[in-house]
């Protein structure tokens, strides 16, 4: 019984991230043989591979959004309402392949990406420009990206890096922004923090941003039984971010509420997706 329950929720959560061909591009992704940007004792696999990124996905996307240009040409561009399922598989997919794929597969993915990049143009609200291959709001979107995803794993990983461990994912998410077109990555969580500070002074909660977050937390495409387990991962998306980017978002801070509900509801549900999603015994 809880065997079969076990499947059917890893199932279903695989599906839902993965898509209906996840199966298959899962087995071409780790069977392919052939020489890996990452080898298996890199902590972009340790990272990538935990269910925290449940929560860390969620965070960078809020965290993402407050750059002006950056929302823009995601609320034009990307389809994250229409077709939202669709968008967190590609994302998911290119980071799977990147992160455990062979060099010539992650070097494929990276330019199907670069060429999409290419055709992103357009005008913000504000009447600036936008080039989403613009390397520095690739710059912006990649730090985003590589600080809420370690963010959520040292805070809900089944396996926190230790300091060198996260000097080294931050180098190892180098490799793949710098393969996007990110002139000058970080490359350890100092280079990471003032890197994001020195983005600050350009971001702003738009209009656009707020809707994001407003169909991120309160208007999520999941079925009503599925809804409280998201409500849980998405609370602890929000306490992940950085308090500067709340405050931005307009999103409250209940420090001691946080610590005593929010928090543990958040490692409890990134230990029951990884009980659900890990392989069945042999």
């Amino acid at each position: 019984m809880l065997a079969d329950l076990r499947e059917s929720l890893g199932a279903a959560l695989f599906k839902r991230v993965a898509g209906p061909d996840g199966a298959a591009t899962r087995a071409r992704i780790h069977d392919t043989p052939g020489p890996r940007w990452f080898d298996s004792t890199r902590p972009i696999r340790v990272v990538h591979g935990d269910a925290s990124m449940f929560i860390g996905g969620i965070s960078a996307l809020l965290l993402q959004s407050l750059h002006p240009m950056a929302m823009a040409a995601v609320a034009a561009h990307s389809g994250y309402r229409g077709d939202p399922w669709g968008r967190l598989q590609r994302t998911s997919t290119f980071l799977a392949v990147t992160t455990y794929g062979t060099a010539m597969d992650a070097q494929r993915a990276v330019d199907r990406v670069r060429d999409i990049h290419e055709r992103v143009r357009g005008v913000a609200a504000e009447g600036r420009r936008y080039h989403a291959a613009d390397p520095h709001l690739l710059g912006w979107v990649h730090a985003a990206e590589t600080d809420s995803f370690l963010r959520a794993h040292q805070l809900f990983g089944a396996r926190p890096l230790d300091a060198l461990g996260c000097d080294a994912y931050v180098a190892d998410t180098a490799r793949v922004a710098q393969a996007l077109g990110v002139v000058d990555p970080p490359r350890d969580r100092h280079e990471l923090s003032q890197r994001l500070s020195e983005y600050r002074p350009e971001l702003r909660a738009t209009a656009e941003a707020r809707a994001a977050a407003r169909f991120l937390l309160l208007q999520p495409p999941i079925p009503l039984v599925a809804r409280p387990l998201y409500a849980g991962l998405a609370a602890n998306g929000v306490a992940s971010l950085p308090p500067w980017a709340r405050d931005l978002l307009r999103l409250p801070r209940l420090p001691v509420i946080e610590g005593v509900t929010v928090t543990p509801v958040g490692r409890a549900l990134t230990h029951a997706i990884r009980w659900a999603m890990a392989p069945p015994p042999a």
